[in-house]
């Protein structure tokens, strides 16, 4: 077997591989998926020498480690953490070599929810419908990790980065997240309008990846009955029967039932990636583009 491979010891509570996903399958029902936070993830893959396409881990609060079976290059961004090499302090943000048999340590985030591990060459699954992205709604590419999983790499194309530490936004102590109305606005009262735009929700601890809950005042409808199945887009804002918006992520389903009351300026899903449950929500209104 190839030594271009990486060892997951601790898989962590939700590690997965992402990429820039499979847009453009919406019409067969395949969800966009891909990593939340993509500036982050297009972020370390740049420190490490890869394309911006290259496959990356995607950690959930807990981190992971792994032991590659080579010297790689590594880079840990998105939710800051401490990092480590077989016990040893390494920076965070910034291109680390490990050596061929060292236990990469990525830690508990200290802040934010996920983070973003590139190891130079990339991660070289198997690629589904053009992505390496697993996707947890569809079960398209990969499961996610387990302790034990062996990913293959690729071969890297370019020399790390040389910089000592790259700025990075910090996770949101507030999310403000741009809203224009949505297809289905006219499904709840001008009151539940304003309150929408008005109040101050806050983030569920039943987010994922699917999408992003939220908690606060419920929006009344206009109408009774049921609506049709329809397409659904990245950044929608459904709201169920309970009245809660919820933000539609990357692995959203590409249909719904629920009326969408607004949608959610694409610029901003990044911040939502990083948000813990309790984070105060505000959304704004603003004029379409």
């Amino acid at each position: 077997m190839t030594d271009r491979a990486l060892t997951v010891v601790r898989a962590g509570a939700l590690t997965t591989v992402q990429d820039l996903g499979r847009p453009g399958h919406a019409h067969l029902g395949v969800p966009r998926s891909g990593a939340l936070d993509a500036p982050a993830a297009a972020l370390v893959n740049r420190l490490v020498g890869n394309a911006p396409g290259a496959a990356v881990l995607e950690t959930t609060l807990g981190g992971c480690d792994l032991r590659p079976r080579s010297a790689v290059a590594v880079a840990v961004g998105g939710a800051p953490c401490a990092v480590r090499v077989d016990g040893r302090p390494a920076p965070w943000g910034a291109p680390v070599r490990v050596p061929a048999g060292a236990l990469l340590s990525v830690g508990p985030a200290v802040s934010g929810v996920r983070g973003y591990v590139a190891v130079s060459g990339g991660v070289v699954v198997e690629a589904v419908l053009g992505s390496r992205s697993t996707d947890l709604l569809s079960g398209l590419g990969p499961p996610p990790l387990a302790d034990g999983t062996v990913l293959p790499l690729g071969r890297p194309s370019a020399p790390p980065a040389r910089v000592d530490v790259a700025p990075q936004p910090a996770p949101p102590a507030e999310l403000v997240l741009r809203v224009t109305p949505g297809p289905r606005d006219d499904w709840f009262t001008e009151a539940a309008v304003r309150t929408l735009t008005t109040r101050v929700y806050r983030v569920s601890a039943t987010s994922n990846r699917i999408g992003l809950r939220t908690e606060g005042p419920p929006l009344e409808r206009a109408r009774t009955g049921e609506l049709p199945s329809e397409g659904v887009v990245l950044g929608a804002v459904q709201v169920p029967p309970d009245g809660g918006p919820v933000v539609f992520l990357a692995d959203h389903p590409t249909t719904g039932g629920y009326p969408v009351i607004a949608v959610t300026d694409s610029a901003d899903l990044p911040a939502a990636a990083q948000a813990r449950p309790g984070t105060p929500v505000r959304f704004v209104p603003v004029r379409r583009r």
